[in-house]
């Protein structure tokens, strides 16, 4: 069956070193991810993007490589040509408070980085001009994140771990390897916003891939026919689902290794 959408992360995944679309995960220069644009354009397979940065961000990525729809804050929102659609549940915002602002006012970021002093701080200047998510890095688990979310009445809000981030990015002491986290609603993911997806295009499951480096990433293997997790990943002990593989390149190369794949196996 021919291959219609590859819903692909950006950091750690398309980009590489430096976020970089050409640069490896050394650093060293590289046209691999840009090819395997080439071959989606040529076999008619629409990219799209799905990350974690805020919509300015995503919104020129798309654009550089061509594409008119994409998923920014971690699912929080779907663009399709042009339209917004915000997957947040009855968190959605309003002519006065964004829903950024909105958390804020509830008191769950502060909550977080009060109950996880020392291990979480926001994630400068990432954290800057966001509409839905507040944005941390540090070394938190997600269980234990949930329990101070809901022990605090927050509840309908969880904390996401997108993936590593270098250790150079954080002055925090931790005993492993920073990662950067997400509060979102409960009800948001990147699995969410490309099932949407999906369902306005007219896709169906085997007619789509997936490509990350994050948990959350692994989620979206739910959704679609076959997934990729490229070599880079840390998991953290989350098992591997059946329709997904790992590449044995990272970041951009394990990007490009993916799409070849799925073109050259039919899916």
């Amino acid at each position: 069956m021919a291959l219609r959408a590859v819903y692909a992360d950006l950091d750690g995944t398309m980009l590489g070193r430096g976020a970089s679309l050409f640069r490896d995960a050394e650093g060293d220069f590289t046209l691999l991810p840009a090819r395997a644009l080439e071959a989606c354009h040529r076999a008619g397979a629409e990219v799209v993007i799905k990350s974690g940065r805020r919509r300015a961000q995503v919104m020129e990525d798309a654009r550089l490589i061509g594409q008119s729809s994409y998923i920014f804050e971690v699912g929080s929102g779907l663009v399709v040509n042009r339209e917004v659609t915000f997957l947040t549940g009855e968190w959605q915002p309003t002519e006065e408070n964004s829903i950024h602002e909105q958390m804020e006012a509830a008191g769950a970021p502060a909550l977080l980085l009060d109950s996880f002093a020392g291990r979480l701080e926001p994630h400068a200047p990432w954290h800057l001009e966001r509409e839905v998510s507040h944005v941390f890095r540090g070394l938190v688990g997600e269980h234990e994140a949930a329990d101070a979310l809901a022990a605090g009445g927050h509840g309908g809000l969880r904390l996401v771990d997108n993936g590593t981030i270098g250790r150079d990015e954080t002055t925090l002491d931790l005993p492993g390897v920073p990662h950067a986290y997400h509060l979102i609603p409960a009800v948001t993911s990147k699995a969410a916003a490309v099932a949407r997806h999906m369902q306005v295009r007219g896709y169906a499951p085997e007619e789509c891939i997936a490509v990350g480096d994050s948990v959350e990433d692994l989620a979206v293997a739910g959704v679609v026919g076959r997934f990729f997790l490229v070599a880079n990943a840390e998991l953290g002990g989350a098992a591997l689902p059946a329709n997904a593989d790992v590449t044995e390149g990272a970041m951009g190369e394990g990007f490009y290794e993916a799409v070849v794949r799925a073109l050259a196996e039919g899916r």
